[in-house]
């Protein structure tokens, strides 16, 4: 369901690309809009593990050095049919993790100092399965796709916006009734497109907790994982969270409320509880 809901949003998503890029750029237009974006992005998804730990202050550990934690995480891989991703610790007191790397092969597990404190064995397990199953769902290059459809729809419109600025909004070859519509869908058109980015990212962790319950067998220590973060994450907020980096997060770091639930990257912490729970009971 997760995965026919993505496929869905991001369908729409390319229809809305096509329909502005015909509408303001035509074809040759859409096509520099789309490879500039594209150039972008792809240049955040291959080097997107290597900024974000280094945003977050990341240090990688060795069995050595963290023996419970490195150990768990080979286990879980193997469960998973996966390689065994690199182990990193970020010292920071709010408990939350997250997964990045371009494939499963250059893949990176990131959890903070504050969640091997936080939450049992089990627990743990349940969040580093969650992060498993974003590797194995190649989850960030599903977000560089749809970034990179978004930054294209989003430039466009810009351009779009500043030519019609620069020409005084003049069309000399089009009635008031087209212009008012070209000034609507350059308006509502990139909101449209971050508001289905978002939804993606929120069907992403759905589908995450699923495939983490699965890895683990364990779906009620996930469930009671997420009830802790999201205290955790009140009592102690992570300072250096951003939102271009919030989606990456097992539990969003970034407090949001009221109608600004529909521009979060997360789900509500009770629904993904109530899925995990009626998982368990299956």
């Amino acid at each position: 369901m997760n995965m026919m809901k993505t496929v869905f949003l991001m369908t729409l998503m390319m229809l809305l690309l096509l329909l502005i890029g015909q509408a303001f750029g035509g074809e040759q237009g859409l096509v520099m809009a789309f490879l500039f974006s594209l150039a972008m992005n792809f240049g955040m998804y291959w080097f997107s593990d290597k900024m974000v730990l280094m945003m977050y202050r990341a240090k990688e550990v060795t069995e050595a050095e963290e023996p419970r934690l490195v150990q768990m995480v080979r286990r879980l891989a193997t469960q998973a049919q996966l390689p065994t991703p690199r182990v990193y610790i970020m010292q920071n007191e709010t408990p939350n993790a997250f997964a990045t790397g371009r494939n499963p092969d250059h893949a990176a597990i990131a959890v903070t100092s504050g969640i091997l404190k936080a939450l049992t064995n089990d627990e743990l397990e349940g969040v580093l399965s969650h992060e498993l199953a974003h590797v194995k769902h190649r989850d960030i290059l599903t977000g560089t796709i749809v970034a990179t459809m978004v930054g294209t729809i989003t430039f466009i419109a810009r351009m779009a916006g500043w030519a019609m600025m620069f020409s005084g909004g003049r069309r000399d070859d089009r009635d008031s009734g087209n212009g008012f519509s070209e000034l609507a869908l350059l308006i509502l058109a990139p909101i449209a497109a971050v508001l289905m980015q978002l939804a993606i990212s929120r069907s992403r962790e759905f589908a995450a907790d699923a495939g983490g319950a699965a890895i683990s067998g364990k779906p009620l220590s996930l469930s009671s994982a997420l009830k802790k973060l999201e205290r955790g994450a009140e009592i102690v907020p992570m300072q250096n969270a951003g939102p271009a980096t919030a989606q990456l997060f097992i539990v969003n770091p970034l407090r949001r409320g009221g109608i600004l639930k529909l521009f979060s990257t997360h789900p509500p912490i009770e629904e993904r509880v109530a899925r995990l729970e009626e998982i368990a009971i299956r």
